[in-house]
């Protein structure tokens, strides 16, 4: 068993110590494997051999430096051991001008610059040279004669004739007379240069031991997501040709010489972060106390003590081998029978790639592995070779496939047209990835489809041209609703509906050929189907029915669908002309109907106590206000008239008159409430069916 040393990494910025010949003898890291994934990264595996200790060096651009950090493993196999991994180290670009000693973080103007130089020694060139320490930077105004006013930057600067005042529109240069302040400001400039570089980073591993070791360097980069592109040929006495073609990119700055590639569906997970750019945690200030005095400590509440310790789990390995899976018309090769392909197609694993051997790392997973989705790859059977910065076409299926041509009719696609279409099955042994599908009909361009992904063994409909020369015709007899059935449970109404949902496609077919044609219906789980008595399939939201129409003639489909609802109703708000729309039902049982015709005659006397009460209601408003107008007219009479007691005999009829009434109200407000007590018992009480 071979032993070798694993990397989990300790990466420093590289020091000019990294680069001394103690580093070893350097040796290059070729791109031996590629894996590129569907979801926008790439696996990039370079491996050679080396002796004694060495040093690789693998350049990249600034942006991709995150994702190496993150995903980099490195093997020295044979019995070394992996040294450090070094990389340029990179500052926030303020934080490492504001270190320099003229701080130009903010852009500042020649006047801003020369103001923060103040006491800086200085030589000014130009119409009025000068020789001195810089005093600062002004604002002066000059007045013109037209009254508007000029205002420029003047310098002051202390010469050897004393202070002396320099416009900066006259000054042609400033020399720093600082060596060492010049020196920072150049190097200021050239961090500002750095930052805008895109040139490469370098990253220098290490390998240590003896002797010739195999060693082994893989990394995830962001790369372009592959692409599949398909020609189908149609043809009448055989069956479909289908050839397939993988677009790959090569978006990296060094060229692919004979590499293995990998191309694979699935959508891991990935995603950036920012590990290059050093962070900086913020400390809080504290301040020296004077007199401190002894402050009550705070104690937190203790955890139960523990009732014992779990044994510590078995460390498993970090991405061990996954085992392959074999498909079920793979069973031949299963057994041991060998395979042999197809020339030109590429060969299908069902892993994403060839894991790296990282047994015995020691690293320890915090969760059970777990499958979670299907990914797939092609395994392009020839070394590939791509320059960087170009593309290729890479062939992935090249053969004969099982389908049929049919017409496919969906009225929500077009109204009178059916489509030219291939109920096409996936008899290959690869998983087909979606992408665009080009079809030739008799060696003559028929239109484009997309193919969905398509695992082996499965059937799907695509669609490229419209038919003309078929016409669909679609007669729907519609039909009212029928309760099919009553009854009673608790006061609740439950009744029964059918619905019915008739249509007949005529399918008139102008060519010369007999047309196949498949019918798409959509239609929900609620409902059953009628006629015909099966569909030829079934789809989520839809059945498909499929006609055969020979040459110069009509033919037709009925579809008749049927769903049955529950409908509730509760019986104390129905109105007496609803309860007698369901009394004439031809379902309703005798019990039902007798129990419904018993609710009609308890409404009934309900109804006829709330009228009679509230005409009694009425009559007594009507006596209370006349009662009150005579009130008004006593107030306007003299006493001991004849008037006056005629008025005062009328108060007295309608004061008794307004008893009585209220006395009647109240006794029919009590029979009201006894009757609709009564009908909400009875209605609690009802259970018939």
């Amino acid at each position: 068993m071979n032993r070798r040393a694993i990397g989990i990494l300790l990466m420093i910025p590289l020091f000019p110590s990294l680069g001394s010949a103690s580093a070893g003898q350097p040796v290059e890291l070729p791109v031996r494997r590629v894996a590129i994934f569907s979801s926008g990264v790439a696996c990039f595996e370079c491996a050679t051999t080396v002796e004694g200790t060495a040093t690789a060096t693998l350049n990249y651009r600034t942006d991709q430096i995150n994702d190496v950090i993150k995903s980099l493993v490195v093997e020295d196999l044979d019995g070394g051991t992996v040294g450090t991994v070094g990389y340029a180290s990179r500052d926030p670009i303020e934080k490492t001008l504001r270190s320099f000693g003229v701080d130009i973080t903010d852009k500042p103007t020649l006047a801003e610059l020369l103001d923060r130089l103040r006491g800086e020694p200085v030589e000014i060139s130009g119409a009025r040279a000068a020789q001195g320490v810089i005093f600062g930077v002004e604002k002066r105004e000059t007045r013109l004669g037209d009254e508007s006013v000029l205002e420029e930057d003047v310098l002051n600067v202390l010469t050897a004739k004393g202070l002396e005042q320099l416009p900066l529109t006259a000054i042609e240069g400033v020399k720093l007379s600082n060596e060492k302040i010049e020196a920072e400001l150049r190097k200021a400039l050239q961090t500002l240069a750095l930052g805008h570089d895109a040139d490469k980073k370098s990253v220098s591993i290490q390998f240590n031991g003896q002797g010739k070791r195999r060693v082994r360097v893989a990394y995830l980069l962001e790369a372009p997501i592959w692409k599949t592109t398909y020609r189908l040929s149609l043809d009448e006495e055989g069956r479909p040709f289908l050839q397939g073609w993988a677009t790959v990119e090569n978006a990296t700055e060094e060229d692919w010489r004979d590499v293995e590639l990998a191309l694979v569906s699935g959508r891991p997970i990935s995603f950036t972060m920012d590990l290059y750019t050093p962070l900086y945690v913020p400390r809080p200030r504290e301040e020296l106390e004077l007199y401190a005095s002894l402050r009550p400590p705070e104690y937190a509440s203790a955890f139960a003590e523990a009732a014992g310790h779990d044994e510590e789990e078995k460390a498993a390995p970090l991405g061990g081998r996954v085992a392959r899976a074999k498909p079920a018309d793979r069973a031949a090769r299963a057994a041991g029978a060998p395979r042999t392909p197809e020339p030109g197609v590429a060969e299908e694993q069902t892993v994403a790639q060839r894991p790296l051997e990282l047994e015995g790392a020691g690293v320890r997973p915090v969760a059970l592995a777990a499958e979670a989705g299907e990914l797939f790859q092609y395994t392009i059977r020839t070394p590939v070779s791509i320059p960087r910065q170009h593309s290729a076409m890479l062939p992935i299926v090249n053969q004969k496939v099982a389908g049929e041509k049919l017409s496919i009719f969906n009225p929500a696609t077009h109204p009178r047209h059916p489509l030219n279409g291939l109920l096409l099955e996936n008899t290959t042994d690869l998983n087909l990835m979606q992408g665009p599908i080009t079809v030739f009909d008799a060696g003559v361009y028929a239109g484009d489809a997309k193919l969905p992904d398509l695992r082996p063994g499965e059937r799907r409909l695509i669609a490229y041209a419209v038919d003309l020369g078929t016409e669909v015709l679609v007669k729907q007899d519609p039909r009212p609703d029928e309760i099919v059935s009553l009854r009673i449970a608790r006061g609740t109404l439950i009744h029964k509906h059918k619905y019915v949902d008739q249509r007949e496609y005529v399918v008139k077919n102008k060519t010369d050929k007999q047309r196949t044609l498949l019918i798409e219906q959509a239609c929900g789980d609620e409902w059953k189907l009628l006629e015909p008595a099966e569909p030829f399939e079934r789809a989520p939201g839809l059945w498909r029915f499929k006609v055969v129409v020979p040459a110069r003639q009509t033919g037709s489909q009925v579809v008749k669908l049927e769903q049955v609802t529950d409908q509730t109703v509760a019986l104390g708000n129905l109105g007496l002309d609803q309860i007698r729309f369901y009394l004439r039902s031809r379902v309703i049982s005798p019990a039902v109907k007798e129990a419904l015709e018993k609710v009609v005659a308890l409404r009934t006397e309900l109804e006829r106590v709330i009228r009679e009460r509230e005409q009694r209601e009425r009559e007594l408003n009507e006596q209370v206000t006349e009662q009150a107008r005579i009130r008004e007219n006593l107030r306007t009479l003299q006493q001991n008239t004849d008037t006056y007691r005629r008025q005062l005999a009328k108060f007295d009829e309608f004061e008794t008159q307004i008893e009585k009434l209220r006395t009647q109200v109240a006794e029919l407000r009590t029979q009201e409430e006894q009757k609709q007590r009564g009908l909400e018992d009875y209605l609690l009480s009802l259970n018939v069916d």
